[in-house]
């Protein structure tokens, strides 16, 4: 089996070429043994496409067959194209978040790289498309009933990356229509940390002005916090292994994927140490962070507030039921993991992307 990751160097990248080595080795394992299974997929090589190709000397980037393309360009499609020949599943992860002040810029990998990536999968023969989507890609909802797959994915109208993941949506179900032949498969988690990705997501989110280190780490008199952010997170070793299930069993339509339990404001307070919750509005909280975003202070625009507020609390069963997939860590740990790796700066020194501070 031939699965190519694309966008293979970030945060979740980096996890799913280490879940797919060790089911390499876990195949290989199981062919030495004399054992066939009805899953066994025989041997596992790895493609990796990534803008930039990052240091192969190093896990788990080593024993990957690399190319560095850009997916945004008339030139990446045809590159793809060559690279996913005789490829039996793709896995597209690839995702802009910054330049935010460019709204612009990120559309050409995030909406035009997806197309790119989708046409040339089929103009290439792959069997199986399997494509990262999210929570984000959900229209609004109330938090008091857990949502499952079917609820809808028109996105929310003041963030980008929701509405990029919106067209992502309808990029993959125009897709689905004109290719019947090729299985698709959408996974749309929540929150993704690990403590590898703490100097990336600083980067991103916070930038070098908000300070890291006390975070998590000095106890809070007052958490002062909207009702309406209550969120799930998942550890993106978790999210790799969801991602290898659906790849092993040629599994198609979305999932859901999130850890227990969901995040509510008094649990966040009780990971940062805070005495006290103290419930505010959004809107406050949302002038506060427009105003910060636009003097350069911190890297998160507004829309990432009312994502917070907006999004649904997903139901993750059909992935428990189909795919026989669990979480191992917790939320807590998840996000107890990428506050370890903020203070730290932590990160991975062979990744363009996941470089430590």
């Amino acid at each position: 089996m031939r699965i190519a990751v694309i966008g293979a160097t970030g945060n979740v990248g980096t996890a799913v070429l280490a879940r797919l080595r060790r089911a390499a080795r876990d195949r290989e394992a199981i062919q030495r043994s004399g054992y066939d299974t009805a899953e066994d997929t025989g041997g596992i090589s790895i493609t990796g496409v990534a803008r930039t190709v990052p240091d192969t000397s190093k896990e788990p980037y080593d024993g990957v067959e690399w190319y560095g393309i850009d997916i945004g360009t008339d030139a990446g499609r045809e590159e793809l194209t060559l690279t996913l020949t005789g490829v039996d599943a793709v896995i597209h992860l690839a995702w802009a978040i910054q330049p935010n002040r460019d709204e612009a810029a990120m559309p050409r990998t995030n909406v035009t790289g997806t197309a790119n990536v989708l046409g040339a999968a089929a103009a290439a023969g792959v069997g199986h498309v399997v494509c990262a989507s999210s929570v984000g890609a959900y229209s609004p909802s109330d938090k008091d009933v857990r949502k499952d797959e079917s609820w809808p994915t028109r996105g929310i109208g003041s963030s980008h990356y929701s509405r990029h993941k919106a067209e992502q949506e309808r990029l993959l179900d125009t897709f689905e229509q004109a290719h019947p032949e090729i299985r698709v498969a959408r996974l749309r988690p929540g929150l993704i940390f690990q403590e590898q990705a703490g100097s990336e997501i600083g980067r991103y989110f916070l930038g070098p002005l908000v300070p890291k280190f006390p975070l998590g780490r000095v106890p809070l008199p007052l958490l002062p916090v909207p009702g309406a952010f209550i969120f799930q997170a998942v550890h993106a070793e978790d999210v790799a292994d969801a991602y290898w299930r659906v790849v092993a069993r040629r599994a198609s339509g979305a999932f859901n994927i999130a850890a227990e339990p969901e995040f509510t404001p008094a649990r966040v307070a009780d990971l940062l140490g805070a005495r006290r919750v103290l419930t505010i509005p959004v809107a406050p909280l949302r002038a506060l962070v427009a105003v910060s975003w636009s003097l350069g202070i911190q890297r998160t625009d507004p829309g990432w507030i009312d994502m917070a507020a907006l999004s649904p609390v997903m139901d993750t069963t059909r992935a428990r039921t189909e795919l026989g997939w669990e979480a191992r860590h917790s939320s807590r740990g998840a996000m107890a993991a990428v506050l370890s790796g903020l203070r730290s700066g932590r990160g991975r020194s062979g990744s363009p992307k996941l470089y430590p501070r």
